[in-house]
């Protein structure tokens, strides 16, 4: 790192000559102007020497910026063990006047970083190789405080400000989309030039979500409990290194690195693997915000696949317990082995954007809401009332959601095994052995997966899979039996938000006792109908407030997305992009209940047959023709 100083320092004097030759013609240009000038006030001659309103501004914003650096390293410095040395935001203030308000920190720190490649793009690999790299050297951490600093600026400007930065959505219904001319001209480049390779993708949505401000920055800054809530889009998340915990009691200068990965749900879609400095702070005006951005090159032999650029919250309190949430999603990414037909979906800043996290965020906090509610209607049948059995039902559906989730990308977070030639190329099948795990049945378990698209409204192919008449329809597991809804809990707005527990009349007196439990939810996002088979006994245990993490699950379902920006009412007969759906449809099967066996090439030819099928039956139904194209 020693090295990298004196190459920022030369680098800096070089700035600052060149800064001072340029201030020197122009202080000489400003004296003649003003050798003749006059003042409007009184008449006589202008006083030399008095500072621009602009250069004022940019020495108190300045000045500003060091104090919050200063401020989080002292709070840093007692958990690095010694204090950190700032580099100055500016090169001074004087080369601050020379920058746009806007480009106050954020140009200066990608110019004095640029020449050092600290900012890059995202490694890949493993959990495990993560986690040996992640304690940062002393030399790195005042850079990591000054780009947290700098990236807050950044954040909470591009959370605010509205044209010409941001283009207005269009009428198809896609997000809120970056000018990146205006985005390149306020911000110097942000955190340098764009990666070779690499595209752009930058979106900005908001909405109004039932929870306080306080609990929202307390998940985002709690990993376990950001992992929980967006278990639909974060297949892993650590925390690799506490840099700061902020000031007692609260997050206010909490800054933390992570290592997280963004999936969709989809085998036909890379996870994309992000390593950042999260930072948390409380603005002048009250808000709160909540910004990542990428660390990557301080990782040696990196790989570049995904970079980071000031991306997170800006969070407004609202009366009732509310908050307004304005999310900006902005990252650089190599996308070249998305599937064709999720192409448009990633394209549209559909697939990882802004709009599918506070999509998200709402229906989970009205989910949340729904866990605490005391007011519920005695007289629905089948409506659970016990407060305890309403959350034992709702974390046992929660777990059997992020199974799910983790079961249809190709994570590696998942202790999954892919199986190369397993008969069928357009199905990913994956095995684990399960051992001493009480949440699910010991033995090895087959994990098939499949996308695929569909001439059909996502709502249409929503409703269908979720409402338990038409089960039987599409549901092999049903053996064609009648299907009933026993008890259920409303988690939302949307009727389709709910958990439900279903019996299967069937003729089959070996599933006589088996029930299902089934999480249907929807947003503007995306859709999900999940279910597993549950036993009578176990269940009767949660709903009378039982724990329900010794419930075994192995969930089955279906993830429904949009196949690209709305587009009216088209009944998508235009091909992928026309207003079809994309249709993600998965199993997780117990194929030998004794962990060492070996896999039998037949079992992976019965899951085989059981998705295939599946499959089948489902576009029959929803369609109206036994084989689309």
């Amino acid at each position: 790192m020693g090295d990298l100083q004196n190459q920022h320092e030369r680098l800096e004097n070089s700035q600052l000559s060149a800064e001072n030759e340029k201030l020197r013609a122009e202080n000489m240009r400003y004296k003649e102007a003003l050798s003749s000038a006059s003042c409007p006030n009184c008449g006589g001659p202008a006083a030399l020497g008095e500072m621009s309103f602009d250069e004022h501004h940019l020495r108190i914003e300045n000045a500003r910026l060091h104090e919050e650096i200063d401020r989080i390293s002292a709070i840093a410095a007692k958990y690095v063990g010694k204090p950190m040395v700032s580099f100055p935001v500016l090169s001074s203030p004087l080369a601050a006047a020379r920058a746009s308000p806007l480009d106050i920190g954020v140009g200066a720190a990608a110019a004095a970083y640029g020449a050092t490649d600290i900012f890059g793009g995202v490694a890949g690999g493993a959990a495990g190789e993560l986690l040996r790299g992640a304690a940062q050297s002393d030399a790195d951490k005042p850079m990591i405080v000054e780009l947290a600093v700098a990236a807050m600026e950044e954040l909470v400007r591009m959370a605010q400000l509205d044209e010409p930065l941001w283009n207005a959505p269009g009428v198809d219904g896609s997000s809120e989309t970056l000018n990146e001319e205006e985005y390149s001209r306020m911000f110097s480049g942000g955190l340098g030039p764009k990666q070779y390779g690499l595209k752009s993708e930058a979106s900005r949505g908001s909405s109004v979500v039932i929870m306080t401000r306080a609990n929202l920055v307390e998940i985002l800054m709690d990993v376990n409990q950001y992992a929980t809530m967006f278990s639909s889009i974060v297949s892993r998340a650590a925390t690799l290194e506490v840099l700061s915990t902020g000031v007692a009691g609260n997050y206010n200068g909490a800054l933390q690195v992570m290592s997280v990965e963004f999936q969709v749900p989809s085998p036909l879609v890379p996870t994309r693997e992000s390593y950042f400095v999260r930072y948390c702070k409380q603005n002048a005006d009250g808000t709160w915000a909540v910004v990542d951005v990428s660390l990557d090159s301080l990782r040696p032999g990196s790989v570049l696949k995904c970079r980071r650029r000031p991306s997170g919250c800006l969070i407004q309190e609202m009366p009732n317990g509310y908050s307004k949430v304005t999310w900006v999603e902005h990252v650089e990414v190599d996308d070249r082995s998305v599937h064709n037909i999720y192409k448009q979906l990633v394209n549209s800043g559909l697939a990882f954007g802004a709009r599918r996290w506070v999509g998200t965020l709402d229906r989970q906090c009205e989910r949340l809401a729904s866990v605490m509610a005391s007011n519920i209607p005695t007289s629905d049948i089948g409506v659970i009332t016990s407060s305890e059995g309403r959350k034992s039902m709702l974390k046992l559906a929660e777990r059997m959601v992020m199974s799910f989730c983790g079961g249809v990308t190709a994570s590696a977070a998942h202790q999954w095994t892919t199986l190369s030639g397993s008969g069928a190329e357009d199905v990913r099948v994956m095995t684990r052995k399960s051992v001493d795990d009480p949440g699910r049945p010991p033995g090895i378990v087959l994990n098939a997966a499949t996308s695929f698209w569909l001439p059909v409204p996502p709502k249409r192919v929503f409703d269908f899979l979720r409402d338990e008449s038409s089960r039987s329809e599409w549901d092999i597991l049903s053996n064609g039996g009648i299907v009933q809804e026993m008890a259920h809990i409303a988690n939302g707005r949307d009727h389709g938000n709910c958990v439900s527990l279903l019996r299967v009349n069937s003729t089959n007196s070996n599933q006589s006792n088996m029930l299902i439990l089934q999480e249907s939810c929807t947003d503007s996002s995306g859709s999900y109908v999940i279910y597993a088979p549950v036993d009578v006994v176990a269940m009767n245990v949660v709903l009378n407030g039982g724990d329900p993490d010794y419930v075994a699950l192995l969930p089955s379902g279906f993830a429904i997305l949009p196949d690209g920006p709305a587009r009216g009412n088209m009944q998508g007969s235009g091909g992928v992009g026309s207003g079809g759906s994309l249709l993600t449809v998965a199993f997780q099967i117990l194929v030998d209940s004794v962990p060492t066996a070996k896999l039998s090439l037949g079992s992976v030819a019965t899951v085989n047959s059981l998705i295939a099928c599946t499959v089948e039956r489902i576009k029959a139904a929803v369609s109206g023709e036994s084989n689309p194209q």
